[in-house]
């Protein structure tokens, strides 16, 4: 599956412990990234500034659902479950 342009359930819902531009020490889970931008696309996407984390997530139809609503819950619950 390829990811739901515009959903950035993965830039919001989990913590990332990985420095990320504007987020030195990384960011807290239900946070939204800093290198989100307004349509919910990645800044720095395809950028070598960019936390390899961010770049070894792959998308399935398990985890990102229908929606990014259900992403999102997805996602924030497995982040609770850690």
């Amino acid at each position: 599956m390829e990811c739901r342009l515009g959903c950035g359930a993965c830039c919001i819902a989990p913590s990332i412990s990985s420095a990320i531009p504007g987020m030195p020490k990384g960011k807290p889970a239900g946070v939204r990234c800093v290198q989100l931008n307004d349509e919910n696309l990645c800044k720095i996407f395809g950028k070598p500034e960019r936390p390899a984390v961010c770049g070894q997530f792959k998308a399935c139809a398990d985890l990102c659902g229908k929606t990014a609503q259900q992403a999102l819950d997805n996602i924030t619950e497995l982040e609770s479950m850690t």
